[in-house]
């Protein structure tokens, strides 16, 4: 059976998303993966900031941080790398760039491993950068012109838009793009800031602080903490 798997719109390892990092754990080793690939372009400054703020979280968590700094695809090929995974409880893939999380980690021995933790009982996360690339389709929300990329495709029926209550002022035309793209099938989803949406117990729901938006050509219906959405499941 697989892990719980949370697509979350901003906040990973801070304060006001530990609650929703601790239920993610809840019954799970304490053991908790932390991979900050989506900011490799940063440089390695961004990488530490990364790492640091994950051993922060771990510590208010009361689990054991383990970070999996994969740079480029020679280390997401790296077996070293994928054996780090072995025995998590949470995986959390970071925020940066969601086309460069992507093109690193797609069909590698590191993504290989991601999929087989979760389908074996692991909690899985994506935050912004990650929770895009955790769906099979990965535009470039900064730069629209950019070809989207494949995702991981563990959630395929999905389309999200993270830090949405931010990127729809910044970006006024971004659920058009989205929704014109989407295929027949495909639902789409905004996610606010510290809030994420969670698919456990066979189920999705709204955990955290604001809402999430299920977006359609009509219009959008607003879901708020603890709210259920009707929307494709997992397998």
């Amino acid at each position: 059976m697989t892990g719980p798997l949370a697509l979350v719109g901003s906040g990973e390892y801070l304060p006001v998303m530990a609650e929703v990092e601790r239920g993610l754990l809840t019954g799970r080793p304490p053991r908790y993966v932390q991979i900050p690939t989506a900011a490799a372009h940063e440089g390695q400054a961004s990488l530490d900031r990364w790492v640091a703020l994950g051993r922060e979280q771990a510590e208010r968590l009361g689990v054991e941080a383990v970070p999996v700094v994969v740079r480029n695809r020679t280390d997401a090929d790296d077996p070293a790398m994928a054996t780090l995974l072995d025995g998590a409880g949470l995986i959390y893939l970071s925020g940066g760039s969601p086309t460069g999380l992507a093109r690193i980690l797609r069909g590698t021995a590191v993504a290989a491993a991601i999929e087989a933790a979760w389908r074996g009982g692991a909690a899985l996360a994506g935050c912004s950068a990650g929770a895009m690339a955790l769906t099979s389709w990965v535009p470039s929300l900064r730069r629209p012109g950019v070809e989207p990329h494949d995702g991981l495709d563990l959630v395929p029926h999905l389309r999200v838009i993270p830090h949405f209550d931010r990127f729809e002022r910044w970006m006024p035309d971004v659920v058009g793009r989205y929704l014109a793209r989407a295929p027949e099938g495909t639902e789409v989803v905004g996610i606010d800031e510290d809030t994420a949406l969670v698919w456990d117990d066979g189920r999705w729901t709204v955990q955290g602080q604001r809402q999430v938006w299920l977006l359609h050509p009509d219009g959008r219906s607003p879901y708020p903490a603890g709210a259920t959405l009707d929307l494709p499941p997992l397998i």
